[in-house]
């Protein structure tokens, strides 16, 4: 007896979807996709920009500095996952904000514009907004790292710790997307270097890219 178009469909649609099913269960690693395919709900604000960012800069091992200086300007991003949520890297690390020559701008919720202070105002090594960027605009052309950065914040990072956040959790640190294992706090923020953090469970794919266009 030949079986109906109908019952045929169905039966192709069950098919399929065991098969989606079974290639995603419990243990299924992340896989390194582009940023935009790693949407993990909007940003977590765990850890807030420090109200002392120069004298993070200077524990840092870094010079504050009256404005921005392009001999060393690059741009690299960096992804935080805790149990799957993506955490805010948030603007305004290494920057006094309170100084009279830094523009808030609204519109984006930035900080930059600055021309001139009339003290030093501004970290070599910093954020000017939530997107995850992280800025380099020095002086001279030594590479700053990821370990400096995490002082500037304020949050813990070493082999074992990510803020509060330590082993048995298990901790990875991927570097375009292939997994790291180093000390992250010697990862060097060279250009469009895409770094992503992950604490306790993994996000469903692990960003390999991201958008600099803005930077």
């Amino acid at each position: 007896m030949r079986t109906p178009p109908i019952l045929l469909g169905a039966v192709a649609v069950v098919c399929a979807v065991v098969v989606a099913l079974s290639s995603v269960g419990p243990g299924a690693a992340p896989t390194p996709s582009g940023a935009a395919a790693a949407p993990a709900g909007p940003p977590t604000l765990l850890w807030p920009a420090p109200s002392d960012p120069l004298e993070r800069t200077v524990e840092a091992g870094l010079k504050p500095a009256p404005k921005e200086y392009k001999v060393n300007h690059v741009h690299a991003h960096l992804d935080v996952f805790i149990d799957g949520k993506v955490i805010l890297v948030p603007a305004g690390i290494g920057i006094n904000i309170e100084d009279p020559e830094v523009i808030y701008f609204e519109d984006n919720g930035s900080y930059g514009g600055i021309v001139l202070c009339d003290q030093p105002c501004i970290s070599p090594l910093h954020t000017h907004d939530g997107s995850g960027i992280v800025h380099t605009e020095s002086a001279d052309a030594k590479a700053h790292t990821m370990g400096q950065f995490f002082v500037e914040w304020g949050v813990e990072l070493n082999e074992t710790c990510v803020g509060e956040h330590c082993a048995p959790k298990p901790i990875a640190v991927y570097l375009g997307g292939e997994l790291y294992k180093g000390d992250p706090r010697t990862i060097e923020l060279t250009d469009q270097k895409v770094i992503v953090i992950v604490v306790g469970t993994p996000p469903a794919v692990i960003p390999s890219t991201a958008d600099f266009s803005n930077a």
